[in-house]
């Protein structure tokens, strides 16, 4: 009997502990099921997000309508340290020729200028390459001010139009410049050692070709402020296309808000990047016939290259993405662009999500703007229409080309803000979407929207280019602590103007100092 009752009680214990497990587990399964529920409930509150209720990454258009954020920064490119004027006698002469399009020949004025600084040599006035891309030979007399050009920069280089004959045991003759090909990139100590050699020894050089023959990241901010008044103050389009540049703007303008869109997907840049596989087989013969003439011979697969963001983004990506940041079909809109391959085809899916489409053809059809629509003034107007944009997305913004030096001028002109789709993050999202699945898919465009940059202040990371983000050289602060981010005080011209006088240069200079941009604005 005792057994008896002893195993019931033993019996009895195991039944106790039995049933607290059971408890447990089922707590736990009510505490999975809620987990489940709750997710559940988030994941489709998610989805109605997207499908226009409170998204939980928003974009305020309005405010993208407005400049970023400065900070308390403002634009300055006056020098800020001990800067002598040029002297008199210099090494001797600098010819370049600037080849490629507008902007990378802008970048390469901007790199001759510092290369004249850096060897104490004077500048013949940069040679503009009329190449067979443009077939455009309005040269730099055809597109800048000249005399607006040699006066901004009198206190940082010495230049000449053309270099001037010398007389020599009775006779006159030209001075023959020594023709180098510099090497890509190449460091300060190249242009003071071989280059300067050769200067010293013929009078004379002549860089050819002249497009990324200096090294953007120089460590001496003195310098990278030289580049900047090159490209923001010097370089100023000759007057009748500054006018005919604001005439467009003012005209679009009229009617509110207006946004400005470099559409990249040219047959050039799409050659390039090996970006075939979305044009029909004939389409698909001319890319790749292109890209045999013009460039190196690399096997390119189109799938990932579009997965890395080499491949523009295609007109419909871009109407999609602005509809997906919130951009409605009022919004008002100038395409910038040279021919775009596969013609409207491809245009016809933007048009129908942004109907109101501008270009400088439809706005202004004066005959100058018709003739040369695609050449080297057709180019600077639409960079100027660009630059007084509100808003200005690029679709494409590899080193030198047009969307690059305009990102670093508007920073420039006042943090206006810039659209830089992260065409890498925004690839597998696109992707999705053509396989089908849609939902989600503003919601996923805005996440990755919203980690890019709109025209604030921001560190410079490679492969970002100085002309693209000139900050922090070329800016400043009036209140600020650290004292190389401090602004120059405001008799930087008068100090300029004292040197040059001690030096003695030509008395006319200063007659004509009132139509000049002063430093002191810079």
């Amino acid at each position: 009997m005792r057994r008896r009752l002893g195993h019931h009680r033993q019996h009895g214990k195991q039944g106790g502990v039995g049933g607290r497990g059971l408890l447990w587990k089922l707590l736990i399964a009510i505490f999975v099921v809620l987990l489940i529920c709750t997710l559940s409930l988030l994941f489709s509150a998610t989805i109605t997000a997207t499908n226009g209720s409170n998204a939980p990454s928003e974009i305020n258009v309005e405010k993208l309508w407005e400049s970023a954020n400065s900070g308390g920064w403002r634009p300055s490119s006056s020098p800020r340290t001990d800067w002598p004027s040029p002297p008199k006698e210099t090494k001797g002469y600098l010819r370049v020729r600037c080849n490629g399009g507008l902007n990378q020949q802008r970048s390469a004025i901007c790199n001759a200028v510092l290369a004249a600084r850096i060897m104490n040599a004077t500048l013949v006035l940069p040679e503009l390459d009329a190449n067979s891309f443009w077939h455009d030979d309005s040269g730099f007399h055809g597109i800048y001010d000249v005399e607006h050009f040699i006066l901004s920069l009198r206190f940082d280089v010495r230049i000449v139009e053309r270099i001037p004959e010398i007389r020599k045991n009775g006779k006159t003759k030209k001075i023959k410049a020594f023709q180098l090909r510099p090497p890509r990139d190449a460091p300060i100590s190249w242009y003071t050692t071989e280059a300067l050699e050769k200067m010293e020894e013929h009078g004379a050089i002549y860089l050819t070709p002249f497009s990324h023959r200096l090294a953007e990241e120089i460590d001496n901010p003195e310098y990278q402020r030289l580049r900047c008044r090159v490209n923001y103050h010097a370089l100023r389009f000759k007057p009748h296309i500054m006018k005919l540049s604001e005439s467009i703007v003012d005209k679009l303008r009229s009617q509110g808000h207006f946004m400005a869109i470099h559409l990249r997907f040219e047959m050039d840049m799409l050659a390039f990047a090996g970006c075939f596989d979305i044009f029909s087989p004939a389409e698909q013969k001319i890319l790749k016939k292109y890209r045999m003439e013009n460039f190196a011979k690399k096997t390119l697969i189109y799938k990932e290259r579009r997965a890395i963001g080499k491949c523009p983004l295609t007109p419909e990506e871009v109407g999609l993405l602005l509809r997906a940041m919130g951009f409605n079909n009022s919004t008002r809109m100038y395409l910038a662009a040279g021919e775009l391959f596969g013609g409207e085809h491809f245009m016809k899916p933007f048009r129908a999500l942004f109907p109101h489409l501008e270009n400088h053809s439809s706005v202004d059809s004066s005959e100058e703007l018709a003739a040369n629509a695609r050449g080297l003034i057709g180019s600077a107007v639409d960079y100027m229409v660009c630059l007084l944009a509100d808003i200005f997305m690029p679709t494409y913004d590899g080193p030198s080309n047009f969307a690059n030096n305009l990102l670093g001028h508007r920073l420039y002109y006042g943090f206006r803000t810039n659209i830089r789709p992260d065409r890498k993050g925004l690839a597998p999202v696109f992707s999705a979407r053509e396989e089908g699945q849609t939902a989600g898919f503003e919601e996923a465009v805005r996440r990755v929207m919203l980690k890019t940059n709109f025209g604030g202040p921001h560190k410079r990371i490679s492969p970002e280019s100085f002309y693209t983000n000139s900050w922090p050289e070329c800016f400043c602060q009036m209140e600020t602590q650290n004292p190389d981010d401090k602004c120059p005080s405001e008799n930087v011209m008068q100090i300029l103007h004292s040197q040059l006088e001690s030096e003695n240069m030509d008395s006319e200079i200063y007659n004509q100092s009132d139509s000049v941009v002063s430093l002191a604005e810079r």
